[in-house]
């Protein structure tokens, strides 16, 4: 089945399957639940067939004995209502509960958890030749009517089938009492919705794919809506380059501050520079005053040359204070000595252990 719209050959991001799903449009087949709640009627029914009978029984020895002598007055009528009442309630809720629970099991199923209680007028469609047009030629009209083909012949055949097998067995029936003709009936229409139950759940199955297929196929989109949706996700480029430029300018000018108050930079030799500052009076051990990698890390070594300071190449021992260690912090005791070594060859602590 073809696409309504050929520019539509984008899957949907997961941004606009979210969007659909807060606004209640979900991938989910009315055919599936509808024959979980027949099976599990049916099957309810069958099982419950011995206690709705002793129900049945009492209901109907009552009202034979004991309500035949009942004084007709409000208050008997009252009662008689009633009693019939609870008797109708005790057979038929358990399996309507059933029913109930099968439903929802199947939506949560199908949809996951998901409620949505709104109200869009926008959906309202008045144009009413578009809507009959979409009635008569829509692929979803003709999928609805093979479906409810299929399913009328399916309840057509099956009883023509079961009672072209039970024809020798219903000569024999006129020897039995009425409790037996009873019984032999119910399980003949029990045998019948089993026989119509089996292509029925073939016909949801094959629903629920066409249902699950059209829904993604309605979301589809084309390459300019998928690429309006990465920039509204991650933002316009342009102004992602404008504010990354701002932040450069900002880290640009602290570090104009900071670097030259630095005694040494260590480098990687590209890819990472650390400023680092030993001043006894301000911690005990050396410093990182400032860091960066690649762009960053060129941009302090220029500094760094600018104001003369030292500029020592260590990749061990850059990578380490680069990933281990953050601006403000002084250095582990692990980096003590590596550290050491190197500012122990710089004039400015040549002169001071002078």
């Amino acid at each position: 089945m073809s696409r309504e719209d050929p520019s539509r050959t984008e899957k949907a991001t997961g941004r606009r399957v979210k969007k659909a799903r807060d606004e209640g449009s979900v991938a989910k087949s009315g055919e599936v639940a509808k024959i979980i709640g027949l099976l599990v009627g049916t099957l309810a029914l069958r099982y419950f067939i011995p206690f709705i009978y002793k129900n049945m029984i009492e209901v109907f020895e009552w009202f034979f004995t004991e309500g035949t002598r009942q004084e007709l007055n409000p208050q008997t009528v009252y009662r008689l209502f009633v009693y019939s009442l609870e008797k109708m309630a005790l057979m038929t809720v358990p399996i309507m509960l059933l029913i109930a629970a099968a439903a929802l099991l199947v939506a949560r199923v199908q949809v996951g958890r998901l409620w949505v209680f709104k109200w869009r007028w926008d959906r309202i469609n008045f144009n009413i030749m578009g809507a009959l047009k979409q009635l008569i030629i829509s692929p979803d009209t003709l999928v609805r009517l093979g479906r409810s083909i299929g399913q009328a012949l399916v309840v057509a055949v099956a009883p023509y089938i079961v009672i072209k097998q039970e024809l020798p067995n219903l000569a024999p029936l006129f020897h039995q009492n009425v409790m037996g003709i009873t019984s032999y009936m119910l399980l003949v229409a029990y045998k019948m919705v089993c026989y119509a139950l089996v292509p029925m759940i073939v016909i949801a199955l094959a629903d629920l794919w066409y249902v699950r297929w059209r829904y993604h196929d309605n979301l589809m989109m084309t390459k300019e809506e998928v690429k309006d949706e990465h920039r509204q996700a991650e933002g316009d480029p342009l102004v992602k380059q404008k504010q990354t430029a701002k932040m450069y300018e900002v880290i640009g000018r602290r570090l104009k501050s900071t670097v030259p108050k630095a005694d040494v930079v260590i480098t990687n030799p590209t890819h990472y520079a650390i400023a680092l500052r030993y001043d006894i009076k301000e911690a005990p051990a050396p410093m990182v005053i400032a860091k960066g990698a690649d762009a960053m890390a060129r941009r302090i070594r220029e500094i760094a040359i600018e104001n003369d300071v030292p500029i020592h190449e260590n990749p061990p021992l850059a990578r380490a204070l680069y990933k281990q260690v953050e601006i403000g912090e002084i250095i582990p005791e692990e980096l003590y000595q590596a550290v050491a070594a190197i500012l122990a060859k710089l004039a400015k602590f040549k002169k001071r252990r002078a």
